[in-house]
């Protein structure tokens, strides 16, 4: 049996856009919900024009969805990092806030707004942790917060799979995304033993997809090296900049 990434475009909405089960199980997994906060039900909300940034939309994928409590949850696969993101994350969490109410509805009714960003790159290399958790906080005292917007970032490739009784379903699904690839020809029999991991085995196996699909999901790959060449490039002239810059001040301070 051969299989595809499941972070690629095509794999990921696959699995946690069409399978309402697979995306509940994930959230609750992922997300830092007490138990009686679990997600039991959702719907799919459409995915809106996002806003411009240095990379093109081949390093993103994305699924919303709304529970029956009303909160919404934006799933972001971000395959390659650059600052703008945490400012394009903000916006579209801010946005899907703010679009929650009418005109003459009261504010109260507004409910809480969850962005999860699974990010395939380090952006926080000086940080040993590869989850992060943002909220509004009060700076002197941690212990007050202004609710209604929370953040979650996962570096993936600073995961690493460890047994945690208690967070049995996060291991797992992290290691889904994390462990199967195009190389990958036989799957762990601990992650086959969860159907929600199983199930969502089924919906990346290759002859699941379209000649088509095959042909999207090779040029979403040849999108991310594309972009990831020109990160590198900018990054590179960027230092060299730098550099230049430095070594004329300092010759004109010399003299």
């Amino acid at each position: 049996m051969r299989y595809l990434d499941p972070k690629a475009d095509w794999p990921f909405i696959e699995t946690f856009g069409k399978h309402p089960d697979l995306t509940i199980c994930f959230l609750n997994a992922l997300l830092p919900l007490a138990e009686n906060e679990y997600i039991t039900e959702i719907e799919y909300l459409p995915v809106h024009l996002m806003p411009q940034t240095p990379l093109k939309d081949h390093s993103i994928v994305d699924v919303r969805c709304r529970d029956e409590r009303g909160r919404i949850f934006i799933v972001e696969m971000q395959m390659l990092w650059s600052p703008a993101f945490m400012h394009r994350v903000l916006f579209n969490v801010s946005k899907a806030y703010v679009r929650q109410l009418g005109s003459n509805e009261k504010y109260e009714l507004l409910q809480p707004v969850y962005s999860l960003n699974l990010v395939n790159d380090v952006f926080m290399p000086d940080v040993e942790g590869y989850y992060h958790d943002y909220r509004i906080v009060h700076i002197e005292h941690s212990d007050k917060i202004i609710e209604g917007l929370r953040f979650i970032f996962v570096e993936l490739p600073k995961f690493k799979p460890q047994t945690f009784s208690e967070k049995k379903m996060h291991v797992l699904w992290l290691r889904y995304l994390t462990e199967i690839n195009e190389k990958t020809r036989v799957i762990p029999p601990e992650l086959m033993e969860s159907p929600e991991i199983r199930k969502a085995v089924e919906q990346i196996e290759e002859s699941a997809f379209s000649d088509a699909q095959l042909e999207g999901y090779d040029k979403f790959w040849d999108g991310v090296r594309v972009e990831k060449t020109l990160i590198s490039d900018a990054l590179k002239k960027g230092l060299a900049e730098g550099r230049a810059e430095g070594r004329a001040e300092a010759t004109g301070n010399s003299s």
